[in-house]
């Protein structure tokens, strides 16, 4: 490591903490989004040779993807479900994406554009493909546990959505089948009711306020 960039983390006092090599289970949660990060640009880009405004634009709407994925709700607002992202954690907004721009039609490159829209395209269909199955990951039971509960805050997933965007609402009513198991629900998503299988939902984690009183337990 250059001695300038060790002196600039020395004063900001940050320390790196590596893992061993060839072990990227020991990043966790972390280390799984990356790798479906790798994979997905793998496959759309290749053996493609991409000049580098067009590389750099790829990468930016990618990382505008990834910072719009809710991590979870602020469990004490009750009547405002919408999710914190990386964006609002990063910018102060959910969207962190700038406002579109008229260009002159000789300063831009209209099969470039088209071309990386293409690419940005291919990577959040192969990107929702591997990760929002890592989200609904189901382990063998061996006795009966509570489902999802009405007023639970999920995610649809829904491989037909627009690009980088991910619906949350609330559970305002549950389904049962003959056997007794709730199979479907109806997800309120702002003034919108949808009627979706319990396997298209994504639970999100409640985060806790930190402006709530700490002697009263914040809502489901």
């Amino acid at each position: 490591m250059m001695p300038q960039l060790q002196e600039e983390l020395a004063k900001k006092q940050i320390k790196f903490r590596f893992n061993p090599p060839a072990s990227p289970h020991f990043g966790g949660a972390w280390e799984g989004e990356i790798q479906s990060v790798k994979k997905a640009l793998q496959v759309v880009i290749g053996t493609q040779s991409l000049q580098g405004e067009v590389l750099l634009t790829l990468l930016v709407e990618v990382k505008g993807i990834l910072n719009a994925k809710p991590l979870g709700y602020v469990s004490s607002d009750l009547a405002d479900p919408d999710p914190v992202t990386p964006s609002m954690l990063l910018m102060g907004r959910r969207d962190a994406s700038l406002q579109q721009v008229s260009y002159a039609t000789d300063t831009l490159s209209k099969r470039r554009w088209r071309h990386c829209q293409m690419m940005v395209y291919h990577f959040w269909v192969q990107f929702i493909r591997s990760y929002l199955p890592s989200l609904q990951v189901r382990q063998k039971w061996r006795q009966h546990t509570d489902g999802l509960l009405q007023g639970t805050v999920v995610m649809i997933v829904d491989p037909q959505l627009p690009r980088a965007h991910w619906p949350v609402g609330r559970v305002v009513k549950l389904n049962a089948s003959a056997d007794g198991c709730i199979r479907s629900a109806e997800v309120q998503v702002r003034d919108k009711t949808y009627l979706r299988p319990v396997a298209r939902l994504v639970q999100l984690p409640a985060l806790p306020d930190d402006d709530a009183d700490p002697g009263t337990s914040a809502a489901p």
